[in-house]
């Protein structure tokens, strides 16, 4: 037993990783072509923190959306968390609320044609 629960931790240590490396990718690309519109540098030592910074902003997120999922006595999460969680800030709330909405209506109106058919 121990030895599956030490294979596990090392294949969630390596996920972890895997998924950190994308981030730093993701963020280094976002901030070279930022820098480049800029005339600016940035040093690796602060795209590693604000990678580093996302990472933990998102490591936050994500405990919030389970502990409402939770609460709301459901294993998925779901846009109706997603809203709950941006409900202090209006601009994003109301961003994503739009965007929810305008998903809904896309796809009531795709059902509604293939009823017709």
């Amino acid at each position: 037993m121990a030895t599956i629960f030490c294979t596990f931790a090392v294949l969630m240590r390596t996920a972890d990783q895997q998924l950190k490396s994308a981030l730093w990718s993701a963020v280094s690309e976002l901030v070279d072509q930022e820098s480049i519109k800029q005339n600016r540098n940035a040093t690796p030592q602060y795209i590693g923190a604000l990678a580093d910074m996302v990472w933990t902003q998102i490591e936050s997120v994500a405990v919030d959306l389970e502990s409402f999922s939770r609460h709301a006595g459901r294993s998925t999460i779901t846009t109706d968390d997603v809203l709950l969680l941006a409900r202090r800030n209006e601009d994003l709330h109301d961003i994503l609320k739009e965007q929810v909405d305008e998903r809904k209506a896309t796809r009531l109106a795709g059902k509604k044609g293939k009823q017709r058919a």
